[in-house]
């Protein structure tokens, strides 16, 4: 595994990539083949992902709130901000945070992520919008 100052700064590009609202930028943080699933469901390529949320959330914006090594796996703590008026959308502003669990390849990029959030909270904050 890389030392903590370069996962930080491969976090740090992960987080600008999100922010660019390119779907590709994601995607080049993962090896070939590289899932995301979220909140325990099907493993999904990480450009898929990214889109999906992208185009749900125009105005996205991701915060890295922390990165912290354990063992063989790096977590990757964030809150994303952005308003629901993709399509299909409500309109409401939503501000949720949550945490990827990485697990990384020989060559430092991400082979799978377990990523999860409070659903709940994100389905409140989709029909009446962030506190």
């Amino acid at each position: 595994m890389r030392d903590l100052n370069e996962m930080r700064e491969f976090a740090r590009s992960y987080t600008e990539a999100w922010c660019s609202h390119d779907p590709g930028r994601v995607a080049a943080h993962f090896a070939p083949g590289g899932t995301i699933a979220v909140n325990g469901g099907q493993p999904t390529g990480a450009e898929d992902v990214a889109r999906s949320f992208m185009d749900a959330f125009p105005d996205i914006e991701v915060l890295m709130d922390d990165v912290v090594a354990r063992d063989e796996v790096v977590e990757y703590h964030w809150t994303f901000t952005g308003t629901s008026t993709g399509p299909g959308g409500t309109g409401q502003p939503v501000r949720i945070s949550g945490v990827e669990e990485w697990t990384l390849g020989e060559d430092g990029l991400v082979l799978e992520s377990q990523g999860r959030f409070d659903q709940a909270e994100y389905e409140r904050q989709l029909e009446h919008g962030a506190p």
